[in-house]
């Protein structure tokens, strides 16, 4: 091996030189010759039936090329990837005459120019027979129907986890109940969603913003009808997803559809003023949960009655946020019982879908929200009260009451370090009232196991597959199926493969996103997975590369493999510097078939699927101090601390990085961000996301517990910091206004929702 050693270093990002020189390859930079532009024009009403909608003035009007409306489109839909029980809508289609939220897409209008698209999508005349509009999920549960084959707007219904909860909860000495709404929270990326399609001899080309290229290829061939082959996926640097790219929207899909009309290139990006009701929010659900505990202070029962609102349909993902959410209700604790109702009903908004977490900030929240309210009713430290519960590293692996396989880990560990870090802040006379709130969790990532996924009803897979390969001038090319958005993985990639074979750093490039070089990969990069298993093929592939490279050297140099060592750019017998061949000549001499042992093929090139045997579990600790003015009910978040265990750290700086911008959306759910509906249907527009004054600084601690899954020993890192801090900030609040510490109970917690709450609080 090297002597350098690339994993775990603080290797600077090989992706910032391009992106801060303003050459970051985005979609919005793609010029095409003969490039259209198309506008989608959206339904203005929750719900209704499209009645009419006359295009004359809009295919009149200088510059436009097409108009597309549901009749061009009446047999194109997109599939429902993961499935819940009893779910009887599987796919959905991408124009329909019947619309059940603003800004469902009705028509396209594609002109020469994007201004002249946007002035013939306003002469459109549409006209609809509008109908009730549901909103809420309580009104949803016995309100109007939204698609009458169903019969209901309950999509699904079913018991997870312990299904006897109740009797041990009556049973208990102390039982604390809490029930909590959670606001629609918006994935938010730098780079709005876009699409570049372009049709050219039966192929069609997709440049995209995405998570997913060949999920993207995939459901777009078969919507199209369109062999697989003949579809070419490139995704860009994606700016960020956060969830909200991880599937082929029907807007984008319609895209490629006016390519293939026109047969030319047709570009569209979503308007800022659309994102709120285009792009799938997430988190929107109510919890009625309950846990019981012993005399004694000890756990005894979790359980949580779980009512999602899916939007006007089950999305790509549809309820699986909300089953995660049922799957990790337990987190770090030991539980006699534990479990989860779980049902999904639509209303007349946006659908819901992925974002950041996927159901673990939920569960995360009500979870250590009744915690705290315990330790209060019980007069008892918050924290000594988790650790008495908490599993201790000797007794992982385990299986949680969910069936969660956790790992390896020292759960308590972290919470004492955490402990250890913080530093409350002082009253400074300001009339504020302060608090400090913890708040722990267990995160699974690295989703695969295919079989598994199958039998969740996941329409997936879940390996990784990484095509390593040396030239015949001893370069390294990384190739992998996982796409980039912002989180590193170029680097990191190129981290592993340097320090597996044992080649300079500078000496390799790694290819992602484009379907027509990059391995094929079913899901792409979501659930924090491009490392833990993508990453885990690329250690596979490596040690067989440098195995191979050493055989080639041995059988050259006349020497056994165990007495040669990869040093700096050449192969080299150990105490022998003089006897050494270069990793050049090696390669070189591969390539041309030259000097091969015997059963060693020509080239240099090892390509390994990873499938995983299953999740793997990072875990961490975090804890806010909040200033609360009571006067106000506004909110101030002076203080945050995260101590965070995602297995080995091939790059510390970027896992670092990765949790401080992933805190900073959690602060967001937790303060100022939801998506809100008037009762007729109509989103409300403010949208308030976190800016540096929200934000403190955030002290961040790494621990290192390696996998014992993964190779390489990773766990996914991307998400971890969205999980912790709703409930942390949250328990901070009830610990400064403890008159109404039963009352904080979902998010966002705004001024108006505090200040009404110390108003209205019994006298």
């Amino acid at each position: 091996m090297s002597d350098a050693r690339h994993v775990g270093s603080r290797t600077p990002r090989r992706e910032d030189a391009r992106l801060l020189a303003g050459q970051g390859r985005y979609v919005g930079n793609i010029r095409l010759p003969g490039m259209a532009h198309a506008v989608v024009v959206r339904s203005p009403v929750a719900h209704g039936r499209l009645t009419g909608c006359d295009t004359k003035a809009a295919r009149a009007a200088e510059g436009v090329l097409d108009v597309i409306t549901v009749s061009d489109a009446a047999a194109i839909r997109l599939p429902c990837v993961m499935l819940a029980p009893g779910q009887q809508e599987t796919s959905y289609p991408v124009l329909e005459e019947t619309v059940r939220y603003v800004g469902q897409p009705v028509a396209v209008v594609v002109a020469t120019t994007p201004e002249a698209a946007r002035d013939a999508a306003d002469l459109l005349d549409l006209e609809f027979d509008e109908l009730t509009a549901v909103i809420g999920v309580e009104q949803a549960l016995d309100g109007h129907v939204l698609h009458p084959d169903w019969g209901t707007n309950l999509v699904t219904d079913f018991v997870l986890g312990d299904a006897d909860c109740d009797q041990v909860i009556a049973e208990a000495a102390q039982v604390v109940e809490l029930t909590s709404s959670f606001g629609r929270a918006s994935p938010y990326p730098i780079e709005p969603r876009g699409v570049v399609a372009s049709w050219f001899d039966g192929e069609l080309t997709v440049r995209i913003s995405t998570q997913a290229p060949h999920h993207v290829r995939d459901h777009a061939a078969d919507a199209l009808g369109l062999p697989h082959d003949r579809v070419r996926v490139i995704g860009g640097d994606a700016g960020g997803g956060f969830g909200g790219k991880e599937h082929l929207y029907p807007d984008e899909l319609l895209a490629c559809l006016a390519a293939i009309r026109l047969g030319r290139p047709v570009s569209w990006t979503e308007s800022p003023g659309d994102r709120l009701f285009a792009t799938l929010p997430a988190r929107a659900a109510v919890h009625r949960a309950r846990l019981a505990l012993d005399a004694d202070g000890r756990f005894l029962a979790l359980h949580a009655d779980i009512l999602a609102d899916l939007g006007a349909r089950p999305s790509n993902v549809g309820m699986s946020p909300f089953i995660v959410t049922a799957m990790m209700l337990p987190g770090p604790y030991r539980f006699d019982r534990a479990g989860a109702r779980v049902r999904g009903v639509v209303t007349t908004t946006t659908p819901t879908g992925s974002y950041r977490g996927f159901g673990q900030p939920e569960a995360t929240w009500t979870r250590e929200r009744l915690i705290d309210e315990a330790a209060r009713r019980l007069g008892l430290d918050p924290v000594e009260l988790r650790l008495r519960n908490m599993y201790g590293p000797d007794e992982l692996p385990c299986s949680t009451r969910t069936w969660q396989p956790y790992d390896s880990g020292d759960y308590p560990r972290a919470l004492r370090t955490l402990r250890d870090l913080v530093t409350a802040s002082a009253a400074d006379g300001d009339g504020r009232r302060r608090g400090v709130g913890f708040s722990c969790h267990v995160e699974a990532t690295g989703m695969g196991a295919s079989m598994e996924m199958k039998a969740a009803g996941i329409q997936a897979g879940g390996f990784e597959t990484a095509v390593l390969r040396m030239e015949p001038d001893a370069s390294l090319v990384v190739s992998s199926g996982v796409a980039v958005m912002g989180q590193g993985i170029e680097t990191a990639l190129a981290q592993i493969a340097a320090d597996r074979v044992g080649v300079p750093l500078d000496q390799i490039r790694v290819v992602l996103g484009d379907t027509a070089v990059a391995p094929y990969s079913s899901i792409g990069s979501i659930a924090s997975r491009s490392l833990a298993v993508g990453g885990g093929a690329l250690t596979q592939a490596a040690a067989r590369l440098r195995d191979r490279i050493v055989a080639i050297a041995a059988h050259q140099l006349e020497a056994a493999p165990d007495d040669l060592e990869i040093v700096g750019s050449a192969v080299r017998v150990k105490g022998d510097p003089q006897s050494a061949r270069t990793l050049r000549d090696i390669a070189t001499s591969a390539w041309r078939g030259w000097d091969l042992p015997e059963g060693v093929p020509p080239g240099l090139e090892e390509r390994v699927s990873y499938d995983p045997t299953a999740y793997t579990y990072s875990y961490g600790a975090h804890a806010a101090a909040v200033a609360v003015d009571p006067e106000t009910g506004a909110v101030e978040v002076e203080g945050y601390w995260a101590v965070s265990d995602s297995g080995v750290l091939v790059n510390p700086a970027i896992v670092e990085g990765q949790l401080r911008g992933a805190i900073a959306q959690g602060i967001g759910m937790a303060l100022t961000e939801e998506i809100v509906y008037t009762d007729d249907g109509q989103p409300i527009v403010e949208y308030l996301l976190p800016t540096t004054r929200e934000v403190p600084d955030i002290q961040v601690m790494l621990m290192q517990t390696p996998s014992p899954i993964t190779p390489g020993g990773m766990k996914g890192a991307g998400e971890a910091g969205t999980i912790g801090p709703p409930a942390a900030i949250g328990n901070a609040v009830a610990a400064a206004l403890p008159e109404i510490a039963d009352r904080i109970a979902g998010t966002p917690l705004t001024p108006s929702l505090l200040w009404t709450c110390l108003r209205d609080r019994p006298a």
